[in-house]
């Protein structure tokens, strides 16, 4: 019988040492709203608005360009024979090529340009993460951005500790 107890006793000692290894601390923090409270995401929004200006400043001059260039031929192509008007037309089409080019060729340089400027914010948001985790002893770290599949959140919310250790 004292056998039985000392048995029974080491069997609920191992399984409430495995039911306390496995418990985890668990905490989250919405890192969309972390990255666009930082400072750096400031400057970077700025540096991406002022580059697409750029880029829109120069389509429309292309545009423009574009419209007065038809609004000439259209005026002048009574005068003209057909060959000429011919290559006038292959042009006009070869300019509107081009403009849809360069708006393409826009767009991948501000993909690229956003991915270059955001990439080591979100870096420096992730590492700040860790270590206020780590520091606070949780196990798992979850991410309750919208979207991205918490759906209750009751756990400690890390925002302001990850704030406070990034410095702002």
């Amino acid at each position: 019988m004292k056998n039985l107890r000392n048995v029974f006793a080491a069997t609920l000692f191992i399984v409430g040492s495995f039911y306390t290894q496995a418990q985890s601390k668990v905490a989250h923090i919405n890192t969309q709203e972390l990255v666009e409270s930082m400072p750096e995401m400031m400057n970077a929004k700025s540096e991406l608005e002022k580059l697409a200006k750029t880029y829109e400043t120069d389509i429309q001059a292309m545009a423009t360009e574009l419209q007065n260039k038809i609004k000439q031929y259209d005026a002048e192509s009574s005068t003209k024979t057909d060959e000429e008007n011919g290559k006038r037309l292959q042009e006009v089409q070869s300019m509107e090529q081009s403009i849809r080019q360069y708006q393409g060729q826009a767009q991948q340089d501000l993909q690229k340009k956003e991915i270059e400027l955001l990439k080591p914010i979100t870096e420096k948001a992730k590492a700040a993460i860790l270590k206020v985790g780590n520091d606070q002893g949780f196990n798992y770290v979850l991410d309750s951005s919208q979207g991205q599949g918490v759906i209750m959140a009751n756990g400690k919310d890390l925002l302001a500790d990850v704030k406070a250790e990034l410095g702002f």
